[in-house]
């Protein structure tokens, strides 16, 4: 599905951002990101480099009236006008305020798939109104751990005379993100039996990280680089009807 995704940056934590895209990932390709907010008010300054670093395109919106949120209107305008365009399957609306239900509603009468994101105090209105609703403080704290575990893991495996990274910081260059992502998406996007293609592997890797590219650590194909971290085990099937050179390669974590 082509995502729309939709923040209200008056009521969401910048802290959240970088979780926003990868949970609207896993439903499609997120081609739209919107955050509305009015960017004079100084409340609203920790959002500057999750803007740059995420790609967000930043809508002003000036507060007409004290007291009100101009941006809920904004956003609902835009996101009635992307529904039109009729190019979206997918929107994201991300806020922990209850203004945003009747569009939810809407959206979905339209056969647009809602996923709601917000806090654990976002009204039971809004929450309802969606098809599927996710707690980002809950979350946040899951990504957290795992995120810890995966980068001891990294470690580890530069330690025994894995690839190692360019730099440290948390680009496509850096081995221990790469890893991080790949366990993050085999978890969250694998079957039942913990297999996932590896042609989706590579195609959410690079949705993630734009730069990310296996020439960089001296590999031609994806697959080099999954054998060379020894943590992860290949197989090729042949498609019925395809020649036997031809395979569809999954990957999944060893046990």
């Amino acid at each position: 599905m082509k995502v729309a995704v939709l923040i209200d940056a008056e009521n969401i934590s910048f802290k959240y951002a970088k979780l926003i895209l990868d949970e609207a990932s896993r439903h499609g390709t997120v081609v739209c990101r919107r955050i509305y907010g009015d960017w004079s008010e100084q409340s609203l300054s920790s959002w500057k480099n999750a803007i740059m670093e995420y790609s967000f395109n930043a809508i002003q919106q000036f507060h007409n009236t004290k007291g009100k949120n101009s941006s809920d209107s904004a956003l609902i305008i835009d996101a009635m006008d992307l529904m039109h365009e009729a190019n979206y399957q997918c929107m994201c609306i991300v806020s922990s305020d209850s203004d945003f239900s009747k569009l939810a509603s809407r959206l979905r009468e339209s056969e647009i798939y809602v996923i709601g994101m917000g806090e654990m105090k976002t009204p039971v209105s809004f929450r309802s109104s969606c098809d599927k609703f996710l707690y980002l403080d809950v979350l946040l704290n899951k990504y957290k751990e795992a995120e810890m575990k995966a980068r001891e893991k990294a470690r580890s495996t530069r330690n025994s005379g894995q690839p190692k990274p360019a730099d440290e910081e948390e680009n496509g260059l850096n081995m221990s993100v790469i890893v991080n992502e790949i366990d993050n998406i085999i978890s969250n996007e694998s079957a039942e039996d913990g297999w996932i293609m590896l042609s989706d592997l590579g195609n959410k890797l690079s949705q993630k990280s734009p730069d990310f590219d296996v020439r960089n650590f001296g590999f031609s194909k994806l697959s080099g680089l999954i054998n060379s971290l020894k943590g992860y085990e290949l197989r090729g099937e042949v498609q019925p009807g395809a020649n036997s050179a031809s395979k569809v390669f999954y990957v999944r974590k060893k046990d």
